[in-house]
């Protein structure tokens, strides 16, 4: 019978990379949350600079979710963090156990020993990860039972510090969310400042929250596909079980707002130079929000049509894998460059990000809410590059034309949109599907029926019409997809090359 991973367990194993004094940091960090992401990114900062003696601190996690917190107390709250993936062309295969986290309370169980966890004075850091929905304003009582919501939740914990401490000075947090908000910090603060006039808290304590605490915007970016499937099998190889165990890319990128006060109080980021910490984070929002996630938008409906049904899949296709590097490199990286100076790199990163073997990311599920995700991220893009060149970008159109296509309904049923791959049926998942559904169901002219899209202003932020040949291209293209079909046309412009 296999061991299992905990602490008796590594103090035994010598090659652990896990040193006894580990045990004995103080803890330094609240964290909300006990998710994949936390754990293959920020856990995985944190842990890393201890291994370098640089920070020397743990984390006290809060469970929110239903459901007790025995897989972490059975295994001393250790876990096996596998990094997996291509970085700079080579493949990466690296296994790391995390000594990170001290405890994770459960926080309907274990209210009082969250609230007593921040009388620590070493104490000083929050973070979270509650999900998109998490940081939303609700209105209730939070000095009477536990807080339903993560703001009323972090209220408590303010209100319990600054009572504790009788509101002294330099004993408020750096309080970072990761959730995938913009200006998540602000949003955060905005709220909890809320929430304590809706208790009727003293202004004294509302004036602390705004001087001796600091909400940082952040930006995260790992892709931690979590658990593996396999996990018995890889239990053989690794010569215990780890119910914990999680999966990560090599590429990380951690980015927050702030200044010298977060840099000393956030001191893992020393150990290492993918944690940054900027007076702005917008560029680092950009670069991901057009070359990664807009290339997404621009490939999938296309890949997707043509028969893949992933992103490794694409990168292995002599067309996609040409689509990919072609709209990454050539036509949305040159529209950021300048106002983004780490945009190049990042864009390599993309690449190589997108030819990981080891995560399976579905085509279709990337094409849910297609239509705005083509107006949030590749809309300016379309703008920018026609500005700067007086042309337009091949590869964008051919993707906005592809997304026409996806769009297109073959049936529709109680409300739900079909489309048609071949003989397979899929489900068309966007908010705008009625709006596609009717241009297509009301115009035979494609030009015609291309024009009116690009100038319906209730998908665009701007008249797509107004840019030079912007509508005719699309429509010659479409064209082209529909009557030749999608593997015909790829074929086409293979034999182009």
């Amino acid at each position: 019978m296999l061991p299992i991973l905990n602490k008796e367990f590594i103090l035994k194993k010598r090659d652990s990379g896990v040193h006894e004094k580990t045990f004995s940091f103080p803890e330094k960090i609240l964290q909300f949350g006990t998710g994949v992401l936390l754990r293959g990114l920020v856990d995985y900062l944190v842990d890393n600079a201890n291994r370098q003696g640089i920070y020397e601190g743990r984390i006290v996690v809060v469970k929110s979710t239903e459901g007790d917190t025995s897989e972490f107390s059975s295994q001393d709250s250790l876990y096996t963090t596998h990094i997996k993936g291509i970085s700079q062309g080579e493949l990466v295969d690296k296994v790391i156990i995390n000594a990170a986290i001290s405890r994770v309370l459960q926080s309907n169980a274990n209210w009082q020993e969250v609230l007593q966890a921040v009388h620590q004075p070493a104490l000083h850091t929050i973070i979270s990860n509650t999900t998109e929905v998490g940081i939303q304003y609700v209105p209730e009582k939070v000095t009477t039972g536990v807080p339903s919501s993560y703001p009323g939740k972090l209220l408590a914990v303010l209100w319990e510090r600054f009572s504790y401490f009788k509101g002294s000075a330099n004993t408020g947090f750096v309080i970072v969310p990761t959730e995938l908000v913009v200006d998540n910090g602000r949003l955060l603060k905005d709220i909890v400042v809320q929430l304590a006039v809706y208790n009727e808290m003293p202004a004294t304590f509302v004036d602390w929250i705004h001087t001796d605490n600091y909400f940082c915007n952040s930006l995260v970016d790992r892709i931690v596909p979590g658990k593996p499937r396999n996990l018995s099998e890889i239990a053989i190889r690794a010569g215990y079980t780890d119910q914990l165990w999680i999966e990560a890319e090599p590429y990380l990128l951690w980015a927050i707002e702030g200044g010298e006060h977060i840099r000393e109080v956030l001191s893992f980021y020393k150990g290492d130079d993918r944690m940054l910490i900027a007076d702005s984070i917008t560029p680092f929002r950009e670069q991901k929000l057009r070359l990664l996630n807009g290339s997404h938008t621009a490939a999938v409906p296309l890949a997707f049509l043509s028969g893949l049904n992933t992103v490794y899949e694409c990168m292995q296709d002599e067309y996609m894998s040409h689509f990919f590097r072609s709209v990454v490199l050539e036509e949305i990286l040159p529209t950021i460059a300048d106002s983004c100076p780490t945009a190049t790199a990042f864009a390599t990163d993309v690449l190589d990000r997108f030819a990981n073997p080891f995560i399976a990311h579905k085509l279709i599920s990337i094409t849910f809410q297609e239509s705005s995700k083509m107006n949030a991220r590749n809309v300016r893009t379309l703008i920018r590059y026609q500005e700067k060149y007086h042309a337009l970008p091949s590869h964008l159109c051919l993707g906005f034309a592809a997304m026409l296509l996806f769009l297109r309904p073959a049936r529709e049923e109680n409300g739900k949109y079909f489309g048609n791959r071949g003989q397979e049926e899929y489900v068309i998942t966007d908010d705008n599907a009625p709006i596609f559904a009717a241009w297509w169901r009301d115009h035979t002219d494609i030009p015609a029926m291309v024009a009116g899209i690009c100038s319906d202003q209730r998908l665009w932020e701007t008249d797509l019409s107004a840019i030079p040949g912007f509508s005719a291209e699309v429509a010659a293209i479409l064209a082209s997809l529909k009557n030749e079909g999608v593997k015909a046309f790829i074929q086409s412009q293979l034999q182009k090359k």
